[in-house]
């Protein structure tokens, strides 16, 4: 699983992608700290390199060559200098990226994050490029107990899967990821247990389908409702989050846990990818538009003040005017809290990609594209303001990043929320639940003003790992 011979005195681990990609980053970054290396904040410091890739979209690629093209300029003028590759690009390119890229030390796959410590040293002992991409889960590799370095100290990524069992037109997951593996749900309440004895207030629990975990180990039934509850119970969590759940598995007693269970955040992140029926059913999507609404609405019904976020494919091959439109519709009826709003992006190896006939000229998707961007940001901004006037309870997350006098929080809904950091008293500290009253509000964000601290964070502070 790694060595402890260190193969440098720093690291730098640079995370693009999903929460899935992020929490591999952390894992990364806790091995290589537990192999006697030191996090540094930018890559020009460091001796070692680590980019966790994704294969998601186009774009995710570019970034990821493009930084390539300038770790090679610094490595040329630091010979000593590492570079290792890894995550869902890795997992699906291997050699490509060691042709394409022949100055790259080491590759590794989705399956073996836990190798990228051996691969580097071999790399530096061989002088030659190591590669090591496995088709699955190595059963004797330990991934689920890497030691994780966290970027926010008072919340953590626990993974509860592994892969995805789902068949979407558009998606190269299933590819790069496998199928899924769910962990024993024993396994998972013991580290949630753990982390709140280190200060963690906050846990998020991650899968491709959250809805599907446990499936796979009792053969039929899944477990996730069941999950939920008793992550909630552990001493010391306020808050539960997860992601990302299929609209097509959502089950009522998912929606229960979350309305009974005081932990369990207000908020849904629910993704529509298209409001046509005629278009879900050419990406496999499971369910119909009226489906979707239909449970939308039963979860709102049961959970109060739920927040519901989405995901929108726009320009899918073969996607008409008329089924922009029924996106456009739907959007409008679920009026979302915000979304994630993607043009569409075709991935080697997936059904999707094949369409070329039927791809969507671009000044067309980018007309469609700016209206249901208009259709998000008035529902958004609508729902912001109807909470000016409340009092919320925020996790100071620390000074914003355009004005270190103002500060930023998350609401349980995940909103975020800015407010002085000038006051009476000292401004609370990152991990900090505090009180804010909210006295405006944009589509994107809330603002306030402290009405108090009612709980102190009990972490210790890290160095931040970058994301992409």
């Amino acid at each position: 699983m790694g060595t402890t011979d260190p193969v440098g005195r720093t690291f730098h681990v640079r995370t693009f992608g999903c929460q899935m990609n992020e929490h591999d980053g952390e894992r990364i970054s806790g091995l290589l700290e537990a192999q006697g290396l030191q996090p540094v904040a930018t890559a020009g410091d460091a001796d070692v390199v680590v980019l966790t890739t994704c294969t998601i979209r186009e774009n995710a690629d570019n970034k990821l060559y493009g930084t390539l093209g300038h770790l090679k300029s610094l490595k040329e003028r630091r010979p000593g200098m590492q570079i290792a590759v890894g995550g869902c690009t890795a997992q699906r390119d291997g050699q490509a990226i060691l042709d394409r890229a022949p100055f790259v030390d080491a590759v590794f796959g989705t399956h073996n994050v836990g190798a990228v410590g051996h691969l580097l040293a071999e790399a530096r002992a061989t002088g030659r490029p190591q590669l090591e991409v496995l088709d699955g889960p190595d059963p004797e590799g330990g991934a689920w107990e890497l030691p994780a370095s966290r970027d926010v100290p008072w919340s953590a990524w626990v993974s509860i899967q592994t892969g995805c069992n789902n068949s979407c037109a558009f998606c190269i997951v299933p590819a790069v990821r496998g199928p899924e593996v769910s962990r024993p749900p024993e396994d998972l309440v013991a580290d949630v247990i753990r982390l709140a004895a280190a200060g963690v207030t906050e846990v998020t629990l991650l899968g491709q389908n959250v809805n599907s975990y446990g499936r796979d180990l009792t053969h039929r039934r899944p477990l996730f409702a069941e999950l939920l509850r008793q992550v909630g119970a552990v001493e010391g969590i306020r808050r539960v989050r997860y992601t990302s759940p299929h609209p097509k598995d959502l089950r009522p007693e998912t929606i229960a846990a979350m309305a009974e269970v005081p932990a369990v955040c207000e908020h849904l992140h629910y993704p529509l990818q298209s409001g046509s029926d005629r278009m879900l059913a050419a990406m496999h999507r499971g369910y119909t538009a009226e489906r979707y609404l239909r449970q939308l609405a039963a979860a709102r019904a049961a959970v109060a003040d739920l927040a519901v976020t989405t995901d929108i494919i726009v320009g899918f091959p073969g996607e008409s005017d008329d089924d922009a439109e029924r996106t456009l519709e739907v959007a409008a009826a679920a009026e979302y809290d915000s979304a994630f709003t993607f043009i569409f992006s075709p991935r080697p190896g997936t059904e999707a990609a094949a369409l070329v006939g039927r791809f969507v000229p671009a000044d067309v998707v980018a007309a469609r594209f700016e209206r249901l961007r208009h259709v998000i940001d008035r529902a958004a901004l609508r729902r912001n303001e109807a909470r000016v006037g409340r009092t919320e309870e925020v996790v100071v997350e620390g000074p914003s990043k355009k004005d270190p006098a103002v500060l930023t929080g998350r609401t349980r809904q995940a909103k975020l929320v800015h407010f002085p950091a000038a006051g009476p008293a000292a401004p609370p500290r990152p991990g900090s639940y505090a009180l804010i009253e909210v006295t405006a509000a944009a589509p994107t964000w809330l603002r306030g003003r402290l009405v108090e601290v009612t709980a102190e964070p009990r972490h210790k502070t890290r160095l931040p790992l970058a994301v992409g």
